[in-house]
């Protein structure tokens, strides 16, 4: 009887070892299949050909890991603690992390013009400075520790810093017959999809603590270095390349760097006051439908719907913005100060959960169009000899720009109806200034 049971365990040993192999083929069947699928969808319309569809893998990668960190740094900042405590907490955090921001923003573009021979590997910096940094933070976050404010101050410049080289990359990847609009678009999609993704692992990971988030943040920024490292050379091109300011004119004797004209600055004006407008929604209403749930749902409901609605109209806009045509950059950009104008009135004249959710969806939307018609409008009228100095710098100011427009969401008093009326009147003067710059062309 002994050898016969011997034989048995063996036997469903031998079975469960069969099934074990089958399932880890099917794993990596499926996770090739997926990987082939999203490299079809990445390389398709010559992004392939002309390395496009590496650099969207890599924003990919990128949005990836930010959503995770600001997963995590929620939790640890926000959700952890009650809301006054959260409010000053994160008003810290925006204090000792953004405000030195703001002072080296300026810098940021200007320096990385020097290292333009080399932007694979600034880029692949950026990644590998996240890494170090969101392994702090992982360590941080568990005692608490004040060496959490300096490591996500260096995970955020990094992060800035990404996004204005990346923005000085795009045009020398646009695949023949292709405009830096749908580029642009297909870019900022994939971004989206892939940061839905990394904030639902975010916080699938959280259940466990912070700790996981970010310490997988830290795999992901890593892969994300590789993928950097892997950019076609030509990025690293200068052929043609000058400094660029964003003033409307040249003065002086001997003019060293070359302006862009008034329609490139009155687009950046009107972005800079969507940034803000969007920079100051995050912040208000994280605080104050935490502090008064609307529509008699729970906060955390509350603020789930807001985030996917803004979600939603920003996929909607990049989709609009790939297929738009007929109108110019310049009569997008009004429309859009004119919807998310109206949406932020009617907030402030009717608070509540249908006209919120209406302001986020509008604020999504408006964002993401008007910013495809910034590039639009760079495409057009800034020659090819600046261009890329012009993207790298229009990026950082409208990065500033949130970080005024949160810093302001943060110092207002909780009221729904002040805050959306004040930040009405601020989109309507905004809308003004545009219609009189355009119309003084």
């Amino acid at each position: 009887m002994e050898p016969s049971r011997r034989d048995r365990i063996a036997g469903l040993s031998r079975e469960a070892a069969r099934h074990g192999r089958g399932a880890a083929r099917r794993t990596r069947s499926g996770a090739l299949r997926t990987a082939q699928g999203v490299r079809r969808v990445t390389h398709a319309k010559g992004a392939g050909e002309s390395g496009l569809g590496r650099l969207i893998e890599l924003h990919g990668v990128n949005t990836f890991g930010d959503a995770m960190v600001t997963v995590a740094l929620a939790n640890t900042l926000f959700f952890s603690v009650p809301t006054g405590e959260a409010r000053g907490r994160v008003a810290l955090y925006l204090l000792i992390t953004m405000a030195p921001f703001a002072v080296m923003a300026p810098v940021i573009g200007p320096l990385l013009d020097r290292f333009r021979h080399g932007r694979r590997y600034a880029i692949a910096a950026t990644m590998l400075a996240r890494a170090f940094a969101v392994w702090v933070l992982a360590g941080a976050v568990v005692g608490n520790e004040l060496s959490l404010y300096p490591a996500a101050f260096a995970c955020l410049v990094a992060s800035k810093a990404y996004g204005v080289t990346r923005s000085a990359t795009v045009p020398r990847l646009v695949p023949v017959g292709g405009t830096l609009v749908e580029v642009n678009a297909r870019i900022s999609l994939a971004g989206i999809v892939a940061g839905a993704l990394g904030a639902g692992l975010a916080g699938l990971l959280s259940l466990l603590g912070a700790p996981w988030a970010l310490r997988a943040a830290f795999l992901v920024f890593l892969g994300g270095m590789i993928l950097a490292l892997r950019l076609p050379p030509k990025v690293d091109s200068t052929v043609g390349e000058t400094p660029t300011t964003l003033s409307l004119d040249d003065t002086g004797p001997i003019p060293r760097r070359t302006s862009v004209g008034r329609p490139v600055v009155s687009a950046l004006r009107a972005n800079g006051a969507l940034r803000a407008f969007s920079g100051f929604l995050i912040m208000f209403l994280a605080f104050l439908l935490r502090e008064e749930p609307i529509g008699g749902l729970d906060d955390t409901v509350a603020l789930a719907l807001v985030a996917a609605c803004a979600a939603v109209g920003s996929t909607t806009g990049t989709t609009i913005g790939a297929r738009m045509r007929a109108l110019t950059p310049e009569t997008v950009i009004v429309v859009v100060l004119g919807i998310v104008t109206l949406a932020a009135a009617a907030g402030a004249f009717a608070y509540g959960l249908t006209t919120v959710l209406a302001v986020a969806f509008a604020a999504g939307l408006a964002q993401s169009l008007g910013k495809l018609s910034l590039d639009a409008t760079v495409q057009r009228d800034v020659p090819e000899a600046v261009r890329t100095s012009a993207f790298a710098r229009s990026e950082t100011l409208l990065q500033l720009s949130w970080v005024v427009g949160g810093g302001i969401g943060i110092a207002l008093p909780l009221d729904g109806r002040l805050g959306l009326g004040l930040a009405a009147v601020g989109l309507v003067t905004m809308l003004v200034v545009t219609l009189r710059s355009r119309n003084n062309r």
